[in-house]
């Protein structure tokens, strides 16, 4: 009997490795397949990596910041128009002062107000996430649009000279400025009470609220952090494409869903919730559209790839829900 214990437990933790492994071995896939994939089609293999990876890190940056949020079984939509409004913000301010720190210092700031009024709202004021995030979407849009069309027209939008952040747009800098932030991220996810009570938030809220874990605290922690994630992805994004229109970061807002997914993490958050499901998830999900958009290249393209890439979705939901299926309700 005691022996038929031990292998049942040997059997399912390693079910669990498999699976908690299988979005890095998902990674490694795709990239292969992304490099036999070019090379067969005569492409040049250095531009659509270097294409990838300035897509995926912008992606990789701010969902690494909204794991945060989705861990408390929250989420936030408006992470996209946020991008898009903090980095015009940050180039018009750049534009009427010609300072690179000035420029810095509002996009910074426009982000994590942007966060904090979404924290706000939701939090102290009782509203539903959905309603202010979608809100907060809209109005940003609508914002940086006016901006965008009355300063440099809905076509051209507004940029700052390529000089002011060509010294930035090399490989080193980037992978130094997401390896920070990322490194800063797992430090306060595992290792301080913010995490550990973000966690238990997510899992059982109420049981948390029962030992005195201040939700509306924490919360606002959470989209801080978030905040601080769309201030560096907005700046990267200046750094690739040092200009702003209407579409920048357009789709970020649910990219961000499907990366987090894609790198194991549960939607619902909780205990099982980790930083790094954002890192591998973003890299995984720039490279299975770039695969997509270079084997579907018809008319129909797009709306074939779409429906790819919801397949992959809904498969990876199912096979990263078999790591944390149980009995228990995780609420």
């Amino acid at each position: 009997m005691e022996n038929q214990k031990n292998e049942l437990l040997a059997r399912y933790k390693c079910r669990q490795m498999i699976l908690t492994l299988l979005p890095l071995a998902a990674l490694i896939v795709l990239f292969a397949v992304l490099c036999i994939t070019v090379q067969s089609k005569g492409y040049r293999l250095d531009m659509y990596l270097k294409i990838i990876f300035n897509e995926s890190v912008v992606l990789a940056v701010v969902a690494t910041g909204a794991t945060f949020i989705y861990t408390l079984g929250s989420f936030d939509i408006s992470l996209g128009a946020s991008t898009l409004f903090s980095a015009a913000c940050g180039v018009m301010a750049y534009n009427a002062t010609g300072s690179m720190a000035v420029m810095l210092l509002v996009l910074f700031a426009v982000a994590v107000g942007c966060s904090l009024a979404s924290s706000v709202l939701a939090s102290v004021f009782g509203v539903p996430v959905f309603v202010t995030t979608v809100a907060m979407m809209s109005v940003l849009s609508a914002v940086s649009a006016q901006i965008i069309t009355t300063n440099g027209g809905a076509l051209g939008g507004i940029s700052i000279p390529s000089e002011v952040v060509k010294p930035f747009d090399v490989i080193w800098f980037k992978v130094l400025v997401l390896a920070v932030f990322v490194a800063v991220c797992i430090f306060l996810f595992d290792f301080t009470r913010v995490g550990r009570r973000q966690k238990f938030l997510g899992g059982n809220p109420v049981c948390a609220k029962l030992t005195g874990i201040n939700l509306n605290k924490y919360a606002i922690i959470a989209f801080v952090m978030a905040g601080i994630g769309v201030g560096i992805g907005a700046f990267l994004t200046l750094v690739y494409t040092p200009s702003v229109t209407t579409g920048t970061a357009s789709s970020i807002g649910m990219n961000i869903i499907v990366a987090i997914v894609f790198g194991g993490m549960p939607i619902s958050g909780g205990p099982r919730s980790r930083i790094y499901a954002a890192l591998v998830g973003g890299f995984s999900y720039i490279m299975l559209n770039n695969i997509l958009k270079i084997l579907i290249d018809t008319n129909a393209g797009y709306g074939i790839s779409q429906v790819v890439s919801a397949v992959f979705f809904l498969a990876v939901v199912y096979l990263t829900g078999l790591n944390y299926r149980s009995q228990l309700l995780p609420r």
